[in-house]
Formats: structure tokens, C-alpha cells, sequence
């Protein structure tokens, strides 16, 4: 095997590590994404991390039409999620949730990178 394809196996190979630790996705956030993604024009959900919140950042879910040109695409069970780029690190290792309870219903992130979060669990720091 020549220098060239021995360096392009290993940068596929990191890639699709990278891939598989950025952000994983539980049962219940997979059947609330395929509910959201349905109808005529197929949509898919971008995962963001912005500034805002009292603690200095928080999730952002917006749906978009295509994939961006740096986005990350993670494809689970038949759902596809897309992570902006400038968010990437800060989500590595992430697990979306959905979580239903008798007052609220809502997606959750459990982000092994968060150092610490407010009292409301909006916002968070990395």
C-alpha cells in the first residue's frame, strides 16, 4: 500500500471516529426528530451552540432545507441531525435526549463538556 492511500485509510478512519463521538442521539429524541422532519418537504434540524443564556451559551435547534457547507451530519436510526461547525467541539461526545414530564417537554443535551450550568439548566459553560 503506497504512503498516499496509507494516509487517506487513516484520515477516513479519524474522521469516522470523529463522527461517531460528536453527538449521539437517545430512542425518544430519535421518534420526536422523525416527527419534526415529516411532511411534504422533507426538513432537516440543525444543532447550534450560541451565546445567550446567563451562563454564557446554550443549545439552539433550528430546522434547515440543506446541509451547510462545514456542517457535521450525523445519521442515526434513520434521522439525520447536522452540528454548525463552529459548535462541533463544544458538543463532542453529546448525547440529545427528548424528555417529557407534566409540565414541560423538551430536547436535552448531555454534554460531558459542560463545566458548569445556571440554576434554570438554559445556559451552560465549557
Amino acid at each position: 500500500m503506497s504512503a498516499t492511500a496509507v494516509r487517506a485509510a487513516t484520515s477516513l478512519a479519524n474522521r469516522s471516529r470523529l463522527q461517531k463521538a460528536a453527538m449521539t442521539l437517545t430512542p425518544a429524541a430519535v421518534i420526536k426528530l422523525r416527527e419534526f422532519v415529516k411532511g411534504p418537504e422533507p426538513k432537516l434540524i440543525r444543532v447550534a451552540v450560541k451565546n445567550k443564556g446567563c451562563a454564557g451559551l446554550s443549545y439552539v435547534l433550528e430546522y434547515a432545507k440543506e446541509k451547510g457547507k462545514f456542517d457535521e451530519v450525523i445519521k442515526q436510526d434513520g434521522v439525520t441531525v447536522l452540528i454548525e461547525s463552529k459548535s462541533l467541539f463544544k458538543m463532542l461526545g453529546s448525547e440529545m435526549d427528548y424528555v417529557e414530564d407534566k409540565l414541560s417537554s423538551k430536547f436535552v443535551f448531555n454534554n460531558p463538556n459542560v463545566k458548569e450550568s445556571c440554576g434554570c439548566g438554559e445556559s451552560f459553560t465549557i
